[in-house]
């Protein structure tokens, strides 16, 4: 499974040919193609621990550890990164502030579970079951419902210091419509670079205090990453973790994309390894939760750069994990994202929620939802609007979420009146498979 075959004489790639999945460049070439997808994955990965909390060093860790783990179940025939997955920031922000972190890491690794289960089904029997519980309208709503949730977190942060905020938004946009290929996917983080420096620059000008660095100069160097347990005993835990099952559509389409992606542009074969991919990721995701990490994803970044180089070895993919395992063992890279100021964060989360939104309409566009009928209409309204508001539901001391009321809503709405049009013959829709969500940014397809 270590064993990879040297493409041509591994310092060029022919005109026309990918190097697979068994196949590697030079030690040298293979270790800096490593480095570059460290830097594709980092500028996302880095964001959701900032954005929800967390310790950025113990994300890390376990983003590297999850990519280490992800090769390993799929045999080292699925090249991928697993990064901290957006999809996540909602309920984690919900769940902490009503029963805690720990909470929300149980939260995590009850996503993982079931994506990992889900893995184990589609192995065996294949995906066209989520296909009929999840259709496109359905998917759609769920999707784009966990991104517009969080509108209100991004507004306030980006009152707090309106100038960052502004000049990262406008960043963001501008690099992501200036260039092509590799930098247009990591607009997001040249956006954040940009607003912090116009910060520091801002902070010079007025003497206002807007960062404080007494953190980073104080953090060591070397040191190992905070662990925090899943906490599975606060009957609290219990009224969150149903916000968080609504993610795992989002991890499915994913995982789904990436290996479709990899497969057109490699080998068909590699779709077989759909199933195993979804069970990597669960398996990932729940270690991570388990010890105080954010859930994990495959990185549309990342595919990007494979595209861009051809290179799909998978030996650049344990040269990135480890790269992020030897990253995460340095208090100091942490303390320096913390220092992130709420100006820039609600600059850049303006944008990125937004297209976290963005998708999950994609996926009415791409399959061609036909509005015209009842049953899509509230379909898609409904829980919109139950998203956007922060629709929340009390029982006693369990809460059902906005999340959770606008997917049930989604679901209820859909199946219940299709079945009622369906019987009454006023128009159905049947609606066909879920599409696969591709990387966001970059060149147009």
């Amino acid at each position: 499974m270590f064993r990879w075959k040297l493409h041509g004489n591994g310092r060029t790639v022919e005109p026309g040919a990918v190097v697979a999945p068994d196949e590697r460049l030079t030690w040298g070439a293979t270790i800096a193609i490593g480095l570059q997808h460290v830097i594709a994955m980092f500028g996302a990965t880095f964001l959701v621990p900032v954005l929800t909390g967390f310790p950025v060093s113990t994300t890390l860790l376990f983003s590297g550890v999850g990519t280490l783990l992800f090769l390993l179940v799929t045999k080292n025939r699925l090249p991928s990164y697993l990064g901290s997955s957006f999809a996540f920031i909602a309920p984690i922000t919900a769940a902490t502030a009503t029963a805690g972190t720990g909470s929300a890491l149980a939260g995590i690794v009850a996503v993982g579970v079931l994506l990992a289960a889900i893995g184990f089904v589609v192995q065996f029997v294949g995906l066209g079951w989520v296909d009929k519980v999840m259709p496109p309208v359905v998917a759609g709503a769920i999707v784009a419902l966990i991104g517009f949730n969080l509108a209100p977190v991004a507004w306030s942060n980006f009152q707090l210091q309106p100038l960052p905020g502004t000049i990262t938004l406008i960043a963001v946009i501008l690099f992501s419509v200036l260039f092509r290929g590799f930098l247009g996917r990591i607009s997001i983080f040249l956006g954040v670079i940009v607003g912090y420096v116009a910060t520091v620059l801002i902070q010079a000008a007025t003497g206002e205090t807007l960062i404080d660095f007494a953190a980073v100069e104080a953090a060591p160097w070397v040191g190992l990453p905070t662990f925090q347990v899943a906490d599975f005993a606060s009957p609290a835990t219990w009224s969150v973790i149903a916000m968080f099952l609504p993610v795992v559509l989002v991890l499915v389409a994913e995982n789904v994309g990436h290996v479709r992606g990899v497969a057109a542009m490699t080998d068909a074969t590699a779709n077989r390894s759909t199933g195993r991919a979804l069970i990597a990721d669960g398996v990932a995701t729940t270690l991570a939760g388990t010890f105080g990490g954010s859930g994990t994803t495959t990185y549309g970044e990342n595919i990007g750069v494979m595209a861009a180089t051809r290179v799909y070895s998978t030996a650049v993919y344990w040269v990135a994990g480890l790269t992020a395992i030897v990253l995460s063992l340095s208090p100091k890279v942490g303390a320096v994202f913390n220092t992130i100021p709420p100006g820039v964060l609600g600059g850049v989360t303006t944008a990125l929620y937004g297209l976290i939104g963005i998708i999950g309409i994609k996926i009415w566009v791409d399959n061609r939802v036909d509005f015209s009928r009842p049953v899509n209409q509230y379909t898609g309204a409904v829980a919109l609007v139950l998203a956007i508001a922060g629709f929340t539901m009390q029982f006693g001391d369990f809460q059902l979420g906005a999340i959770v009321l606008g997917s049930v809503a989604a679901l209820v709405i859909y199946h219940l009146g299709n079945a009622i049009a369906r019987a009454r013959k006023t128009g159905a829709d049947d609606g066909g498979p879920i599409p696969a969500v591709g990387p966001l940014g970059g060149d147009p397809r």
